[in-house]
């Protein structure tokens, strides 16, 4: 934590070198939470672009270094979210339909179970199960991320499993013939 805090410092007095090695170890991250709100890459690749533009652009007003993932995040959703807004704007002819992308190394056919529940789930649910489960962010970092209460996250995470663990039920049903 505290050489991320010393590179965010770096950053901001204007080392490229070091904002780009920053970037880097959180771009997985970043995919994975823009493909789990866009869906579609040239739409995450849209929103990364946007985001670290920004982000590079306004690194000195980040006053707190130790909030830098927070920060960044937080960008990249807005980003995300401004994208939904271009799209529902575009009408669209045809579209291919949409592959899943695994949740960790090595994913299985349950996790593609798992995470083709998890893309069913509404934009509310799926972004702060995405948040707490794929990029480790705690309840409070959450609600400041998304400007929500602690209390409202844990609800949506409460009523996220249910709707995660009923859909596993039922295909677990389906599976067994019953």
């Amino acid at each position: 934590m505290l050489e991320m805090v010393e590179e965010v410092k770096k950053a901001q007095e204007g080392d490229l070198d070091t904002f780009v090695k920053l970037i880097r170890q959180l771009e997985s991250r970043l995919y994975g939470l823009a493909k789990s709100i866009v869906k579609r890459d040239e739409d995450c690749a849209d929103a990364i672009q946007e985001t670290l533009l920004k982000a590079y652009k306004s690194l000195n007003t980040l006053k707190k270094p130790e909030f830098f993932n927070t920060w960044i995040i937080r960008i990249l959703i807005n980003e995300c979210n401004q994208v939904l807004r271009l799209r529902k704007r575009t009408i669209v002819m045809g579209e291919l339909p949409e592959t899943n992308y695994p949740i960790a190394h090595g994913a299985d056919h349950q996790t593609s179970d798992l995470q083709e529940a998890v893309d069913r789930l509404n934009d509310t649910l799926r972004l702060v199960v995405h948040l707490f489960y794929y990029q480790d962010l705690s309840v409070k970092q959450i609600a400041e991320i998304l400007e929500i209460s602690e209390g409202a996250v844990r609800a949506r995470l409460h009523r996220a499993r249910g709707v995660l663990a009923d859909w596993m039920n039922s295909m677990r049903m389906n599976f067994a013939g019953i």
